[in-house]
């Protein structure tokens, strides 16, 4: 039978490869520095070529070991879909699923959904990884999750996308602002308003943006937040207006704050979704955890 390199040595390469360090790639695959090294030396000494420049202090990948490395992170990813495989024909939702979600969301929805499915799917190990909407697609694509959840809608290509439910907003001010005693405000009430919303790279931001139709040069951007919950103790110190998402308010992220709610006249939301890979061997698996969200 041909020599062929191990599933461990090909580890060992794609952290050496992802890294650019020997400590760093070690430490990824929870081993010593020196029995990475050695790995990669056998790995080397099996494929017959140099995969890595050493020197004392840096690591540069060779050209064919960049290519060997590219390769070795679709057998490896394969390697975990066999397993994947086998898991789903025992029981549905055991083993390991990594979730990436983003940050106007996972605070607010996974708390209520967790601790149920949990109970219900004690065999499941649930990781989650929390990162912008974009990141999460590009580590979706590249197989380092297995699936995430985002706010549509969202350029998601050739993903699987599953609709969960619609996320609608509410305007929230301070309590003595001229708004705070309408019982519904039009879109257009908000044009001249100082708008706070989240700064560029939160998706929420556009949602809001174009669910309401507002353009933005009505956003005063000196007042850009990393976070809801910053947002909010923004809005409850007068600083401007806001849009809510139903979720967040439902999570109570208004407690202990002086903000007043008022419904919007024109209806205003963005959609809940999962997405994952088509080529994902945990198709069925993945509609079941979207029917589970869904019913939260």
């Amino acid at each position: 039978m041909k020599l062929l390199p191990s599933l461990k040595q090909l580890e060992y390469l794609t952290s050496l490869a992802g890294t650019q360090h020997f400590g760093q790639a070690s430490d990824r695959c929870s081993v010593t520095p020196s029995t990475l090294s050695a790995g990669i030396r056998d790995l080397e000494a099996v494929l017959g070529v140099t995969v890595a420049e050493r020197t004392k202090r840096t690591v540069l990948m060779t050209p064919i070991g960049i290519k060997i490395a590219e390769q070795a992170q679709r057998l490896l990813r394969d390697a975990e879909d066999i397993m994947e495989i086998a898991a789903a024909h025992r029981e549905p939702l055991t083993g390991e699923i990594k979730l990436g979600v983003i940050p106007t969301i996972g605070p607010f929805l996974l708390p209520k959904i967790l601790p149920d499915l949990n109970a219900s799917y004690p065999a499941l190990r649930l990781y989650l990884r929390e990162e912008m909407t974009a990141a999460l697609l590009t580590q979706l694509r590249a197989g380092e999750i297995d699936l995430a959840l985002i706010a549509l809608p969202f350029d998601t290509e050739d993903l699987i996308t599953r609709v969960l439910f619609e996320d609608e907003f509410r305007f929230a001010c301070n309590s003595s602002h001229p708004l705070a005693n309408q019982l519904k405000i039009a879109v257009n009430d908000l044009s001249d308003k100082p708008l706070l919303l989240l700064e560029e790279g939160h998706c929420l931001r556009g949602h809001a943006l174009d669910a309401c139709q507002i353009h933005e040069t009505y956003i005063r951007t000196q007042f850009e937040a990393t976070s809801l919950h910053t947002l909010v103790q923004m809005v409850s110190a007068g600083l401007g207006v806001t849009l809510l998402p139903r979720i967040a308010i439902e999570a109570d992220i208004l407690a202990g704050t002086k903000i007043k709610l008022v419904s919007l006249a024109d209806k205003a939301s963005r959609q809940i979704g999962l997405v994952w890979r088509s080529s994902s061997p945990r198709l069925d698996e993945f509609e079941l955890l979207a029917k589970i969200f869904s019913a939260r």
